[in-house]
């Protein structure tokens, strides 16, 4: 391999649901990273590899959202966070267009203040702006803040400019090895990819009627014998009573539904037929124990 070949870590970092699961999926090409209009959704550091044969390759960690916690899940989430900060080549920092920045992008500026680490600022949601000479005010506005490596606005959703991102970051990454295979996308083993997968259909079916306390186990996932199909036996976790009876909805309903759209993402990711099974059980208070945390996927050492 040739000496110009560049390689590192790259950290989206941004307030909750500023669309930085949506731009991952967007850079890598493939559906990774659970998406939701809801804060909160992305509660492990998803690696993604992005791989380019002539430049290099860029391994995301899409961190969970930085909030102020509320409970023991909620620290979690921000350690995770703030702890990638120093461990990566690049930042990138997504904010929404806005010409005002408030206490939550305040305290990243802070946390960005202790790091020597380049940043590149994208101003995600550029497709939802009237005027285009508005952007200019929200660059400035940033622009004042804090020494930005770069500042690009974008639309995640529309992949406006994603190109211009992966050019940048190659910009700023040391030159280096390999660190996977070329066809490798994600590190995430594919059952924590499918229990993500039946969240977010959860979270899309049950719109406003459940809080966040949602989490998914899979109880098996096997492969039939000679046959393209995968059985899997899945458990919904929630924190209520009331909030079971929801979930499965009218008749069973609301669970057949949140089945029938998870089914249809699994097959597309395992390429191969799905037999999805789920239950839902109640954990009370789940995210306030770290046995249970812990049993739900969330590891000590990315604390």
């Amino acid at each position: 391999m040739e000496n110009n070949f560049k390689s590192g870590f790259v950290t989206l970092i941004g307030r909750p649901n500023v669309g930085k699961s949506t731009l991952m999926n967007h850079l890598i090409g493939q559906k990774i990273a659970i998406t939701s209009n809801k804060p909160q959704t992305t509660r492990n550091r998803i690696q993604t590899v992005y791989t380019e044969e002539e430049k290099g390759q860029i391994i995301f960690l899409d961190t969970p959202g930085i909030h102020k916690a509320k409970n023991k899940l909620g620290e979690y989430m921000v350690n995770v966070a703030e702890h990638t900060l120093n461990e990566v080549d690049v930042i990138l920092w997504l904010v929404e267009p806005t010409d005002y920045i408030g206490a939550g992008e305040q305290h990243i500026i802070e946390m960005l203040k202790k790091t020597n680490t380049p940043v590149i600022l994208v101003i995600n949601k550029a497709d939802t702006l009237a005027k285009k000479e508005e952007m200019l005010t929200y660059i400035d506005t940033y622009r004042k803040v804090y020494d930005f490596a770069e500042i690009v606005p974008a639309s995640a959703l529309r992949g406006q400019n994603t190109d211009l991102i992966i050019d940048l970051i190659f910009k700023y990454l040391p030159y280096g090895p390999m660190f996977y295979d070329e066809d490798t996308v994600t590190d995430q083993p594919e059952r924590q990819i499918v229990a993500e997968l039946i969240r977010e259909k959860a979270l899309h079916a049950l719109n406003e009627e459940i809080p966040h306390g949602i989490a998914v186990t899979i109880e098996s996932m096997k492969d039939r014998k000679r046959q393209n199909i995968v059985d899997i036996d899945a458990t919904i976790i929630c924190e209520r009573d009331s909030h079971k009876g929801i979930i499965i909805g009218k008749g069973g309903a609301m669970l057949k539904k949140i089945g029938t759209n998870a089914r249809f993402e699994i097959e597309r990711l395992l390429d191969c037929k799905v037999n999805l099974k789920l239950w839902v059980k109640v954990k009370k208070d789940w995210r306030d124990s770290d046995i249970l945390i812990k049993n739900f996927g969330y590891k000590e050492d990315e604390r």
